[in-house]
């Protein structure tokens, strides 16, 4: 009781005092009615969905975006009950993530990814930002509450975001300050002691109403459904998970409107999530491992409209990150280990694995874009141009144990500085025709050392951009025509033994992606899909390559390698239906086809593995989703989801698969004008399903014989949750 009321002080005073400093400033807020969209819609009117890809430059459409991008907007989050980022993942067709985190960081689009970062070198292939706020390789702060939409770009984003966005980018957009005043409170119970504490407040901060805020809160507490037998507890992999959300909106004069935006998230999460004999329940860790993780970090975006014919913006954005990853190696404890037999003695092994770290990232982004009356060529073209700067920087301190002894010890600094100039023209060519082409080039340099010696100082330039070509076929019809070029810095391995010399520095990766869509909408808009098929070529393709070490079998040797040349193929589809005024129907569905290109390593005693031709680490065949969403007009509500994998690979460094799965869930409910209370099921069918797996030795009773081992996704929860909004 006493941890409910700390998490309802930290949630629901705060809403409180800014609804009433709302109230202070702004007597009259409540009888005014600015909103923007004043249009009384019968009853009877089919919706049509208009959504705009914000992390575009132009805020343009989905249906006239041309590439595969997929946007999920706040009613669909809501619909499905999601707290978490992971809880939608399944949702996006051809996107995957590893479980080596206690929540997703690394992601894989089409195939193109990370599945760990155990050193301290951020180099990432998809772009993860919350409002305007690079979190690449830190996706884990990210809460669903208060959400207006996220967003999946798929493809390298050459143009737009460089050299953090090879495979695509992944972009979340919380609600913006309201003209009218709004709050609300929400508060989550369920199985696996899950509790979960919400509260937002919103509106004008002046009687003009040229000041706007809004704040949102949360506080997820749960369990995390293992059981220590061991220490004797039921937490020990436990999520803790704090995030806030303030944003203002200032129209400084007719001209000029600023846009601030702080997130501040402390997620305090337990990994305690392995075992020797894959049960999926009960762990036996002296250690229990953690994933910790506070972010702070502000974007503040300005946007001046004063001149004749273009617009000037300004993107400014700050982050600064603590983070603390450890686990226990051996996944158990002393006293199992002494139990066993170790060539007639008693084993000992103890193992513990932890890195600290502390990461600062600072952009800058200034650009010009055009308006009706600056477009060129005849007033056919639109433009803009722009530069941007990066500057980031990562301590980090490694420190494993072995045996009551130091193992590895690293404490290493490293810093990037990015810096690009792009532009980007776009053409009505008539007769529904229009050209877009986009341009990029960045110059990146980084410096690394750490205190075994290692040094290392690359500098290279890349480029990147996109041709598109769109037509429209007819009305609500819209084919497209994508040729995009992206890029990966090259980079270096550190700590690599003598045989690894070789390996010390590896390639920048190219990817080129080919990309034929048709977008369309049915029967007056309301149904809808978006089909892409799309052709990767990736040169210097970069592998994570892993290889047991044969004197220490609890260390790895990891290190990123250059594969030859490779090719990914395949297919999205994404469709809606408003089958009635209360009833909608989604679905998506992705098919993908990966391979190596030639790629021979050698394994931990010297012998040769070739992996040329396999099928890459986390790319299923197949992903799917489908959904009803039905909101009926006295208020009943009812949702019920499926989503699901085919098999895939869990590692570039062997061959360890996970099984095919699809998991289920509902949630219905009663949704009045001011509250609202809901039960809902996750997992519904309790399917057990991998999300991370490793193929190693691990055991020394066993003499460190190579064995699968499977982490697994979240068991079947059930829940309540109420909701309360006020005017």
């Amino acid at each position: 009781m006493q941890i409910f009321e700390v998490q309802m002080s930290k949630i629901f005073y705060p809403c409180v005092i800014a609804a009433a400093v709302h109230l202070a400033l702004s007597p009259a807020a409540f009888a005014a009615d600015n909103t923007k969209d004043t249009t009384d819609k019968s009853s009877d009117e089919q919706p049509i969905e208009v959504m705009v890809v914000s992390a575009d430059f132009r805020g343009t459409t989905v249906d006239n975006t041309p590439s595969s991008v997929t946007v999920i907007d706040q009613q669909r989050i809501e619909d499905q009950g999601a707290e978490h980022f992971e809880d939608m993942l399944n949702n996006v067709a051809n996107f995957n993530w590893s479980g080596a985190t206690a929540r997703p960081r690394y992601f894989q689009i089409r195939g193109v990814g990370e599945q760990e970062d155990y050193k301290g070198a951020p180099n990432s292939s998809v772009g993860f930002i919350v409002d305007d706020i690079d979190l690449s390789g830190l996706g884990m702060v990210a809460s669903m509450y208060d959400l207006q939409q996220f967003e999946v770009l798929r493809g390298p984003q050459g143009t737009r975001y460089g050299a953090n966005a090879l495979a695509g980018l992944i972009y979340l957009k919380s609600n913006d300050p309201t003209q009218v005043a709004e709050h609300g409170l929400e508060l989550s119970l369920g199985e696996d002691n899950l509790r979960t504490l919400s509260g937002y407040s919103s509106g004008p901060l002046t009687d003009s109403g040229k000041l706007l805020y809004r704040v949102a809160l949360q506080q997820h507490k749960q369990n995390g459904y293992m059981n220590n037998l061991y220490l004797n507890r039921d937490d020990t992999n436990q999520r803790d998970e704090f995030t806030g959300h303030l944003k203002l909106r200032w129209y400084a004069t007719d001209n000029l409107q600023a846009d601030l935006t702080v997130l501040h998230a402390d997620y305090k999460d337990g990994y305690d999530a392995w075992t020797l004999d894959n049960n999926g329940k009960n762990t036996l860790t002296d250690q229990p491992g953690l994933d910790n993780q506070r972010t702070t970090g502000s974007s503040l975006k300005l946007t001046y409209s004063g001149f004749d014919q273009f617009e000037l913006i300004s993107l400014s954005s700050w982050a600064k990150t603590h983070f603390d990853n450890g686990y226990d190696g051996d996944w158990a404890n002393p006293d199992y280990w002494a139990a066993l037999d170790c060539d007639g003695e008693a084993c000992e092994y103890n193992y513990w694995w932890d890195k600290k770290g502390n990461r600062r990232t600072l952009t800058q982004e200034f650009r010009i874009t055009s308006n009706d009356a600056g477009k060129i060529f005849g007033g056919t073209t639109d433009w803009l141009a722009g530069i941007y700067l990066m500057d980031l920087a990562e301590d980090n301190d490694l420190y494993s144990e072995y045996n009551g002894s130091p193992d590895e010890v690293l404490q290493s600094k490293y810093s990037a500085n990015n810096y690009a100039v792009f532009g980007q023209l776009d053409s009505d060519l008539g007769e529904g025709y229009r050209l877009s082409v986009g341009l990029r080039l960045e110059q990146r340099s980084s410096d690394y050392s750490d205190s075994n010696n290692d040094n290392f100082s690359p500098s290279e330039n890349m480029w990147g951009g996109h041709v598109a070509l769109s037509k429209q076929l007819a009305q609500g019809q819209e084919a497209y025509l994508r040729v995009a070029r992206g890029y990966k810095a090259g980079g270096f391995n550190m700590t690599l033994p003598t045989s690894l010399s070789d390996k010390k520095q590896f390639d920048t990766e190219i990817l080129y992606n080919y990309e034929l869509g048709l977008k369309s909408q049915w029967f007056d808009g309301v149904a809808g899909s978006r089909l892409a098929l799309f052709y990767m070529d990736r040169q210097h393709q970069q592998v994570s390559a892993s290889i047991q070490d044969p004197v220490d079998p609890q260390r790895f040797i990891l290190f990123t390698d250059n594969a030859g040349s490779s090719s990914n193929y395949g297919a999205e589809l994404e469709a809606n239906w408003y089958a009635t005024d209360t009833l909608e129907l989604y679905s998506s569905v992705g098919y993908l086809k990966t391979k190596y290109g030639t790629y021979i390593y050698e394994d931990s005693y010297g012998n040769p593995v070739d992996l040329s031709g396999r099928e890459l680490a986390n790319s299923p065949r197949w992903t799917y989703s489908l959904g009803a969403s039905w909101h009926a007009d006295n208020g009943w509500f009812a949702n019920v989801n499926a989503s699901g994998k085919s098999k895939f690979y869990y590692s570039d460094s062997n061959d360890s698969q996970s099984k095919p799965y699809a998991i289920v869930n509902a949630k219905v409910g009663y949704d009045a004008d001011s509250w609202a209370l809901y039960f809902w099921g996750r997992n519904l069918f309790d399917k057990q399903y991998g999300v991370r797996g490793f193929y190693f030795g691990n055991e020394p009773d066993q003499d460190w014989a190579d064995k699968q081992y499977i982490r697994y996704g979240d068991p079947r929860q059930l829940g309540v949750t109420f909701k309360l909004k006020f005017m």
